[in-house]
């Protein structure tokens, strides 16, 4: 039985899971097993739940499944800490996900939607538009796959990485636009966060936004102590507009109003992300008109070398350009690093990978 037809159990809440599971004639502690198997020990495989009895397994190996991905292409940079995988859904919709190997930090950076519809036009997602919105079930899967995979000693492919090991960071910053998915992609934080489930710290999140901001304001009333990320990429109206369509929704002063109302509501640091773009938005002048905006914030700006398109307009800005821009930030008393580029030759840049393959 393919994929299509079964019943995704990473969509189950466990009460939801737990009426499934007596719903198939089982006593409700059967469900709690089989959460654990899933969010404990990342299995996939029903044959390895070994408390389950037998005539279950074979019952949810016939109508239910726990990964809804299918892998269909994978790379891994030359310098073997960056992995990329190119997942297909049962729709035949693809999304992306890439681990990020560091010191200390296992990082994933997840997608929330098959495609987007912010329309940036530097990136290689919005060129596709939004196919549609990711379950919880597949967010949190990306998060498992990974899972799955550091802590699993021999799995290949190889990376520069000593297993086992387990993922340390969160990054919604893969395909899609977050907060456009609000309710799904809050269902997962919760169950990516919850002590009874995958257990990460919700201070290992990061959510990044395109600037939604209605959505930054109702982020600030969440319980969970997420972090945000805005992407702004230009500090006024007339380029952000070029560059971030949904600009002309939510201009650079409402998104920074609301970035101040998430900032009194948490008294959590906002990271500000800007892509450096040649010519485009990395001259003196606009690299001074954001320190001005930002000043009064409690803040840091992600500088980010853009990883570029092929034939694109937008290219990356010169090594001296960027650092003279994150220089200029710091004399306003803006707090400002740039980003380590990875894996720009596995197309590491969100929807690359995806693009490249159905050229």
């Amino acid at each position: 039985m393919n994929k299509t037809k079964r019943i995704p159990l990473l969509d189950f809440s466990l009460p939801e899971l737990t009426d499934y599971v007596v719903g198939l004639g089982q006593p409700k502690f059967r469900a709690q097993q089989l959460w654990d198997w899933i969010y404990k020990s990342y299995a996939a495989d029903f044959d390895v739940m070994t408390n389950l009895p037998k005539a279950l397994r074979e019952r949810l190996k016939a109508e239910a499944l726990v990964d809804p991905l299918t892998p269909v292409a994978q790379m891994v940079s030359v310098a073997q800490d960056t992995q990329k995988v190119l997942f297909q859904l049962h729709d035949g919709h693809t999304i992306e996900a890439v681990l990020m190997l560091y010191d200390r930090r296992r990082t994933l950076c997840i997608s929330s939607q098959a495609g987007c519809a912010m329309g940036c036009v530097f990136c290689a997602t919005a060129q596709g538009g939004l196919a549609r919105n990711l379950t919880a079930g597949e967010i949190v899967a990306q998060v498992l796959y990974f899972a799955r995979y550091l802590a699993a000693p021999m799995q290949l492919p190889v990376m520069a990485v000593e297993r086992p090991t387990h993922v340390t960071n969160i990054v919604l910053m893969g395909m899609g636009e977050p907060l456009h998915n609000y309710k799904n992609v809050w269902t997962a934080l919760h169950r990516l966060t919850a002590q009874d489930a995958f257990g990460l710290g919700a201070r290992n999140i990061t959510l990044s936004t395109v600037g939604l901001a209605p959505m930054i304001e109702r982020m600030a009333d969440e319980a969970l102590q997420i972090n945000l990320a805005v992407s702004l990429h230009a500090a006024n109206d007339e380029l952000r507009t070029q560059l971030v369509p949904i600009n002309k929704g939510y201009d650079v002063d409402t998104v920074l109003t609301a970035v101040q109302h998430y900032i009194a509501k948490t008294n959590r640091r906002v990271t500000f992300e800007y892509a450096l773009m040649a010519g485009i938005n990395d001259r003196v002048e606009n690299a001074e008109e954001l320190g001005q905006k930002l000043q009064p914030l409690l803040c840091h700006v992600n500088v980010i070398p853009l990883n570029p398109i092929p034939d694109s307009p937008f290219q990356p800005t010169s090594d001296a350009d960027t650092q003279r821009f994150v220089e200029i930030l710091r004399t306003y008393g803006v707090p400002a690093t740039v980003r380590l580029r990875r894996g720009i030759e596995i197309n590491a840049g969100c929807g690359q990978l995806r693009r490249a393959l159905a050229a």
